[in-house]
């Protein structure tokens, strides 16, 4: 990709994602996603409405009216995006895609005061940048996800879940971002949602997911570089969403829908858990 189409696309899905943000996640990322606690702030006089466990008895009696504390959500949220930069993410507009929500998380966390990082894997862990927060670093990240070139086509859900757990002690959201092409990585994916607040998002293109029956296809497997050949002459295959996935935590996007909608009923559903 040439730099100035690079930096198109980067600015437009700058302008997307910071516009989505603004009028749609910023408030439902918040709700759908606690601080560490309450922190105080100050006192100020009772107002009708207040609650009263908030009175400060002490100030209260001292000045002979009532007085609350105020606190403000302690936040400093971690977040990391373990994506999924294996070949059959390259496939029709994932990758694209991918970058759009990755844009979307991110900027809704640095709205919030909080810090993202990533984890970019394939067969092989490829890529860490460490979490930090404003809007330099998720550029940053945007022009990674869309520029990367992995040395590895295959995808290692598992080593990647571990590698994650050995170098963050500290509990954080992650979102798993991947189509999930993949086994053996249900009891890491368990163990991983134990120690951090874990969602993974399915990115599904539907050419992937369903074969219509009437011919003999032959199909090129873009990670192992195989040949084979599938008799669908009798009836359609499906390819339904993977076993052992958090299904509570789970959204499930198509590159030919919008992805806002999906990721906007999981926020919800988040904010009133």
């Amino acid at each position: 990709m040439g730099s100035s189409e690079l930096a198109k696309k980067i600015r437009r899905i700058e302008i997307t994602s910071g516009k989505l943000v603004d009028e749609v996640f910023s408030g439902e990322y918040r709700s759908g996603f606690r601080g560490k606690g309450m922190e105080f702030e100050n006192i100020r006089q009772y107002t009708p409405g207040d609650d009263v466990r908030s009175i400060d008895w002490n100030v209260t009696a001292r000045y002979n009216k009532a007085f609350v504390k105020q606190f403000v959500e302690e936040r400093e949220l971690n977040m990391f995006l373990l994506i999924d930069m294996s070949r059959s993410n390259s496939f029709g507009m994932k990758r694209e895609f991918i970058a759009e929500i990755s844009a979307t998380l991110a900027f809704s966390a640095t709205k919030n005061n909080d810090r993202v990082g990533v984890i970019f894997f394939t067969e092989q862990v490829e890529k860490f940048i460490p979490s930090k927060s404003g809007r330099r670093h998720v550029l940053a990240i945007i022009e990674s996800i869309l520029n990367f070139e992995p040395e590895q086509n295959g995808t290692n859900i598992a080593e990647a879940l571990k590698y994650f757990n050995r170098i963050e002690k500290k509990r954080s959201v992650v979102f798993l971002i991947s189509d999930f092409l993949d086994d053996d990585y249900e009891n890491e994916l368990k163990a991983s949602s134990g120690r951090h607040d874990l969602i993974c998002i399915r990115v599904v293109d539907r050419a992937e997911e369903l074969i219509p029956k009437g011919a003999i296809f032959t199909f090129n497997d873009l990670e192992s570089g195989e040949t084979f050949v599938m008799d669908n002459t009798k009836q359609d295959f499906h390819m339904g969403a993977r076993e052992g996935l958090l299904k509570k935590d789970l959204i499930n996007i198509y590159t030919d829908e919008d992805y806002v909608k999906p990721l906007r009923q999981f926020f919800k559903k988040r904010g009133r858990r």
